[in-house]
C-alpha cells in the first residue's frame, strides 16, 4: 500500500473514530448536563437520540452529494460542520440550543464517515483492500468501548463541555490532513435527485433510529415504541418496493445481487447488532449486577478494547493463511462462546479469568467486523462503489443502532422473567439472547460459499528459487 493510500486510510480512520465516539461518550455525563441545564437525565437523552436520528437519516444522502459536489469538497466541508457543531456544543447555555448543535454535529458525521470510506475504497486495489480496511475497523470497536470511560473521566474531573472540546484540535488536524490528501470532483453525469426516494428511506431510518433510542432508555414508552415500529418498518417496505422499481433510485439495492456484498449485510448484520450489545450490558452487569463503581466497571470494559487492538496484527495473516470463509466461521463462533462466558460470570469470578473472557471476547469482535467489512466490497466493481457504499453504510449505522437497543429489551425480558430478587439472572438471559443472535451469523459463515473474497484475500510470497 501506497505512502498516500496509508495516509488517506488514517485521516478517515480518525475521522470514523471522532463520529463514533460522539454517538456514545455523551451517555455517562447526561447527570452532570442535568444538573449543570436543571434538566431531567431523560430531557438531556434527546440530544444522544437528536444525533443519532441526524447521523442515520443524512447517509442515504451520502451518495448523491458525492456525486454531485465531489469527495474531496463534501468531505472538507463534513469535517469543517462537525468541528464548529462540536464548539457549539461545548458553548451550549441550555438544553435547546445543545440539541441544536447536536443535530448539526450529526449532519458533519454523517457525511464524514461514507464519503470518508469511499475515498479509501476508491484508492485502494483489490489486494491492499484486507489492510486498509482493517484501518478502518477499529474506530467502530474502540468508540464504544473506550467511551464511556473517558466521557465519566471528563464528566467529573474537567467538566462535560471537554467532551465536545476535544474535538476541536482534531478537528483542525483532520481538515488540515483532508486538504493535503483528498481528491475527487465531482461527476460528469449526475442524476436528479430522487427526492420520493429520499423521503421514504429518512422517514423509514429516522423511525427506525428513533425506536431504538425509545427502546433503549430506562423507561420505555411502549405506545410510542409501537408507532415508531409500525412508521419505520411500514415505511421502509415502501421504500424498498420503489428503490427496486426507479430507474435512479436514491440508494440501489443492485449490489445485493452481488453474493460477498448480501453475506456481509445478512449475517454482517446480525453480528454487529450483537456485539454492540455486549459493550452496553458489560457496564450494567459489573456496576448493578456486582455493585462496582463506575470507574472500576469501564476500566475492566477497557479489556475488550485490548482484545480488539492485541489481535490487530494477526487478521490479514489469518486471512492469508485460511480464507474468508474459515475465518468469519471462527470468528463467529468464538463470538457465540464469549457471549455465553459473559452470561456466567459473577462478583465471586477471578479478575483475572473475567479479564481473558474479555479479551477473548474483543479479539473475536475485532477479527469478525474486519472481515466482514472487508468482504463486502471483494466483488463489487469500480463504476458500483458508491452506491454499494451508501447502502453498506446505511445498513450497518442501523444495525450498530439497534444493537444498544436490542441489549436493553433483552435484559428487561430477562428481568421479567427471573422476577423480584432475580439477581444474576437477568444478565444470563440478556447475553445468552446475544449469543443466539451471534449463532445466526455462525450458521450463515458456515454454509456460505468456500470460494468467498477468494478475489482479494492476501496471497503469502513466494520464495524464488535458488534464494535462502
Amino acid at each position: 500500500m501506497e505512502r498516500h493510500g496509508r495516509g488517506t486510510a488514517l485521516l478517515v480512520a480518525g475521522t470514523f473514530f471522532m463520529e463514533n465516539l460522539d454517538g456514545t461518550i455523551l451517555t455517562t455525563a447526561v447527570p452532570s448536563i442535568a444538573r449543570s441545564f436543571g434538566d431531567s437525565a431523560a430531557a438531556i437523552g434527546t440530544a444522544i437520540t437528536a444525533y443519532l436520528v441526524t447521523l442515520a437519516v443524512l447517509i442515504p444522502l451520502s451518495g448523491w452529494l458525492t456525486e454531485r459536489f465531489g469527495a474531496r469538497r463534501v468531505l472538507l466541508t463534513a469535517i469543517v460542520v462537525f468541528t464548529l457543531a462540536s464548539a457549539l456544543c461545548a458553548a451550549a447555555p441550555g438544553l435547546p440550543a445543545l440539541i441544536g448543535a447536536r443535530v448539526l454535529q450529526g449532519v458533519g458525521g454523517a457525511l464524514m464517515v461514507p464519503v470518508g470510506r469511499l475515498v479509501v475504497l476508491r484508492e485502494t486495489a483489490k489486494a491492499d483492500l484486507v489492510r486498509v480496511v482493517a484501518l478502518l475497523t477499529w474506530p467502530a470497536l474502540a468508540a464504544p468501548v473506550i467511551a464511556p470511560l473517558l466521557g465519566g473521566l471528563l464528566a467529573s474531573t474537567l467538566g462535560w463541555r471537554w467532551i465536545f472540546l476535544v474535538n476541536l484540535p482534531l478537528g483542525v488536524v483532520a481538515v488540515l490532513a483532508a486538504r493535503r490528501l483528498v481528491r475527487g470532483g465531482p461527476a460528469e453525469s449526475v442524476p436528479r435527485l430522487d427526492v420520493s426516494g429520499l423521503l421514504l428511506v429518512c422517514v423509514s431510518v429516522a423511525a427506525v433510529t428513533a425506536l431504538g433510542s425509545v427502546l433503549s432508555a430506562p423507561d420505555v414508552l411502549w405506545p410510542l415504541a409501537a408507532v415508531l415500529g409500525v412508521v419505520g418498518f411500514g415505511t421502509g417496505a415502501i421504500a424498498v418496493r420503489h428503490l427496486t422499481s426507479s430507474s435512479r433510485p436514491l440508494l440501489a439495492l443492485s449490489a445485493l445481487r452481488i453474493g460477498s456484498f448480501r453475506i456481509a449485510h445478512a449475517g454482517g448484520s446480525a453480528f454487529r447488532l450483537a456485539v454492540n450489545a455486549v459493550p452496553f450490558l458489560l457496564p450494567l452487569l459489573f456496576q448493578v449486577g456486582f455493585g462496582w463503581s463506575p470507574v472500576e466497571a469501564g476500566a475492566l470494559v477497557l479489556l475488550l478494547f485490548a482484545g480488539n487492538l492485541g489481535i490487530k496484527p494477526v487478521t490479514t495473516p489469518l486471512l492469508t493463511r485460511f480464507g474468508f470463509r474459515p475465518v468469519l466461521v471462527l470468528a463467529t463462533v468464538c463470538s457465540v462462546a464469549a457471549a455465553v462466558m459473559n452470561a456466567f460470570l459473577t462478583a465471586s469470578t477471578p479478575l483475572v479469568l473475567i479479564g481473558l473472557v474479555l479479551l477473548f471476547g474483543g479479539a473475536a469482535r475485532s477479527v469478525g467486523f474486519t472481515a466482514y467489512n472487508t468482504v463486502a466490497f471483494a466483488d463489487v466493481p469500480s463504476a458500483g462503489m458508491t452506491d454499494a457504499n451508501t447502502l453498506a453504510s446505511t445498513v450497518q449505522q442501523i444495525a450498530a443502532g439497534l444493537g444498544v437497543a436490542v441489549g436493553a429489551v433483552a435484559l428487561r425480558a430477562g428481568t421479567a422473567v427471573a422476577g423480584p430478587g432475580g439477581g444474576l439472572l437477568p444478565y444470563r438471559i440478556a447475553f445468552l439472547v446475544i449469543a443466539a443472535i451471534l449463532a445466526i451469523a455462525a450458521v450463515e459463515s458456515l454454509v456460505a460459499p468456500g470460494a468467498l473474497g477468494e478475489r482479494i484475500r492476501p496471497r503469502r510470497a513466494v520464495q524464488a528459487p535458488g534464494r535462502g
